[in-house]
């Protein structure tokens, strides 16, 4: 018996966490501040002591409750508030700026100058001197604003107006026509095979994926005849 409420009682949490989740809004954890992190721990470790806890699973239920609504209030509260803001999430580091990096706002952020060129280099820069100014973002991520003749041209420099590129909408996935993403660009199924066959397929079947923007169609194979190239070689 005791087996049974374990089992019924986890999925109890997991439902009630997933709820919760939602309630409080979907954040990837790079775009967590250290505050959303706390909260997700916490009730992630009352939905496990909730599953195990036989005798009374509504005690930690209601804590779960309390901290998703906690977490909700004070989300809107500092939405509201520039000076709760600055306290619950913080505010942007300058860790350099023309030519000069700050010592004491990387000791602040406890960070070294080997972790600062590392986000450097991720962020695409191994030269420093492209670099104007470099930020740390109060959820942890490093951004960068390039020295103005290092950045890439863009067309408005070049006086160029190219059309607007559309938002891309899969329409075939595993080999399965999606029919309701092409009605909403404006398509049907006739077109679809037809843009298929320009490009030298005879059904969906044969595709893997298949984004079309509603005027062209980007089809991946089901089968690839060439293999993926092997990174250990490299």
């Amino acid at each position: 018996m005791d087996l049974v409420q374990v089992a019924v009682t986890s999925l109890v949490s997991l439902a009630a966490m997933f709820l919760l989740t939602k309630l409080m809004g979907n954040k990837q954890v790079s775009q967590m501040n250290l505050f959303d992190y706390v909260i997700g721990i916490t009730v992630g470790s009352i939905a496990a002591e909730m599953a195990t806890e036989l005798d009374t699973p509504e005690n930690s239920l209601v804590a779960m409750v309390v901290y998703a609504v906690a977490a909700v209030c004070i989300s809107l509260w500092t939405n509201k508030s520039l000076g709760a803001r600055r306290i619950i999430t913080g505010k942007p580091l300058i860790l350099m700026d023309g030519g000069v990096i700050y010592r004491e706002n990387l000791k602040k952020t406890k960070m070294d100058l080997g972790d600062f060129l590392m986000y450097c280099r991720i962020g695409g820069y191994f030269d420093l001197g492209q670099i104007q100014t470099a930020l740390l973002e109060h959820n942890g991520t490093v951004t960068f604003l390039p020295v103005e003749m290092q950045r890439p041209a863009t067309p408005a420099d070049l006086s160029m107006q190219p059309d607007q590129t559309l938002l891309q909408t899969s329409v075939i996935q595993d080999g399965v026509i999606l029919r309701g993403n092409l009605q909403r660009i404006g398509k049907d199924e006739s077109w679809l095979v037809r843009q298929l066959e320009k490009q030298g397929y005879r059904e969906a079947g044969e595709v893997f994926l298949a984004m079309a923007d509603g005027n062209q169609v980007t089809v991946f194979p089901m089968e690839s005849k060439r293999e993926p190239a092997d990174l250990a070689d490299r």
